[in-house]
C-alpha cells in the first residue's frame, strides 16, 4: 500500500511542477495554474499524512521518521494558510515555487527507493530463510 500512495505524492508533485514550467513558458494563464495546483494541495497534504501515519502504525520507524517532519511543515503551512498558491503573486514566487516542488519530487522519489529496497530486502530474507529451512 505504501508504494502506491508514494507513487501518487510523486505524480501530484509532477503535476504541478508541469503546472509552473507551463506557466513560465506562458502556455497556461496564472489562474489556471494556480487552480491546478491548489485543487491537489490538499490531496496531496492528505496523502502524505496517511503515508506517515501508516508507517507509524506498521512501526516502520526510519520512514516514519524521515516523512515525520514533512508532516508537520505540511501542517504548519496548512494552519498558517500558506499551502495555496496566489493568483496574483505567482510570477513573483515562480523560481521558489519550482525549487519547493522539485525538492519534494526528489523527495518523494529517494522515499520511493527506500521503500522499493525494503520491500527487497524483505523478500530475500524469507527466500533465505526458506531455503535454509528446507536444507535442513
Amino acid at each position: 500500500m505504501s508504494i502506491e500512495l508514494i507513487l501518487w505524492l510523486f505524480s501530484f508533485a509532477s503535476i504541478m511542477l508541469i503546472c509552473l514550467s507551463d506557466l513560465e513558458f506562458d502556455y497556461i494563464n496564472p489562474y489556471d495554474s494556480s487552480s491546478r495546483i491548489n485543487s491537489v494541495v490538499l490531496i496531496e497534504y492528505a496523502l502524505q499524512g496517511a503515508l506517515c501515519a501508516s508507517f507509524l502504525l506498521t512501526l516502520h520507524w526510519f520512514p516514519f521518521l524521515v516523512m515525520a517532519p514533512v508532516a508537520y511543515y505540511h501542517g504548519k503551512l496548512y494552519m498558517d494558510r500558506k499551502h495555496l498558491v496566489d493568483v496574483t503573486e505567482i510570477f513573483r514566487q515562480l523560481n521558489w515555487e519550482k525549487k519547493y516542488r522539485m525538492i519534494k519530487l526528489a523527495f518523494y522519489f529517494s522515499l520511493f527507493i527506500i521503500t522499493i529496497y525494503s520491500e527487497v530486502k524483505l523478500v530475500v530474507c524469507i527466500i533465505e530463510q526458506q531455503t535454509n529451512t528446507a536444507s535442513l
